[in-house]
């Protein structure tokens, strides 16, 4: 585990939980939490001691720490930029330590692992870095993720595409909440959309999409903002995609109407399967859910207007 690197998230005590499901989003392979909120009772119910190492007993006690371990091949700048903006969205106050390899080494090693990846039945993603590549008639999406969430590596974003890849077309107009790279309004506009607005509460995500906007040639139909969800979104979309975390998604729904037309698809992902249930439940009440598509324990969501 020489190269891989390690992930601590310090949080307050209160939202140790939230913390440690938003982490484990990044990971297949497990996290490891620190909570000495209940040191002296959880030594004497589990050891029946109360002699406890002075070290353990001078840890902060109103904070908790969340633990996980990228390996390189994943893409620890990717797995940080997804912790920052999902905390931040949340609400969660947090500090994010890396340790086990320098910056600059993990946010250049991981690339030698990142090769052209086929989505859907349209789209190829290649990698700014890859020059020898066969798209095999797919529409190429050139990009260079940097420090923002969106290869297309992971499965939310994957399932998200698939979904665009069926409605985006010439005349639409598309809404990317939470937009991370660009990649999913890039995405859009590659497959013919006229339009694209992207929204990010991270402004170097923002920054990010621009310029991802750019290397695709397609710049002069994309806009990006720094915001809070919808909060400086104006207009109705075509399509309306929103790959974010559960709660979030939830929050989005009360008020996504405004930004619909009668026929507008709107794609909700970035859910995990356990809250599967609870977020259908609760956008049921302001859109119907049409489709449910399902990847590796994460949910995809495509819905539509409330019928009357």
């Amino acid at each position: 585990m020489n190269d891989w690197t390690e992930i601590k998230i310090t949080v307050p005590n209160n939202y140790i939980d939230a913390a440690g499901d938003i982490a484990q989003m990044c990971v297949p392979y497990g996290i490891y939490i620190e909570d000495y909120s209940m040191l002296e009772q959880e030594v004497e119910e589990i050891a029946h001691i109360d002699l406890i190492d002075e070290k353990l007993l001078a840890k902060d006690r109103t904070k908790g720490a969340v633990h996980i371990y990228i390996s390189p091949e994943d893409n620890p700048a990717e797995a940080v930029s997804f912790l920052r903006e999902r905390y931040s969205a949340e609400k969660i106050p947090h500090e994010i330590e890396m340790s086990g390899c320098a910056e600059e080494d993990w946010i250049n090693n991981w690339k030698q692992y990142f090769n052209p990846i086929e989505v859907g039945e349209k789209l190829l993603i290649r990698p700014t870095w890859r020059s020898e590549y066969d798209p095999k008639g797919r529409a190429v999406l050139n990009l260079d993720p940097g420090l923002a969430f969106g290869t297309g590596g992971h499965e939310t974003t994957r399932l998200v595409l698939s979904v665009i890849e069926k409605f985006a077309g010439k005349g639409k107009t598309f809404l990317d909440v939470g937009c991370g790279s660009g990649i999913l309004s890039v995405a859009a506009l590659v497959l013919g959309c006229d339009s694209a607005f992207g929204v990010d509460i991270d402004e170097m995500a923002v920054k990010t999409a621009r310029e991802n906007a750019e290397l695709n040639h397609v710049d002069g139909r994309f806009t990006a903002v720094c915001g809070d969800l919808t909060d400086k979104v104006i207009g109705t979309y075509d399509i309306i995609a929103a790959n974010i975390v559960a709660d979030a998604i939830i929050m989005l729904t009360k008020d996504i109407s405004r930004f619909m037309k009668p026929d507008t698809v709107y794609i909700m992902s970035g859910i995990i399967d356990t809250r599967r249930d609870e977020v259908i439940s609760a956008v049921s009440e302001y859109v119907d859910v049409i489709d449910i598509f399902e990847e590796n324990g994460w949910v995809c969501l495509r819905a539509g207007c409330k019928s009357v």
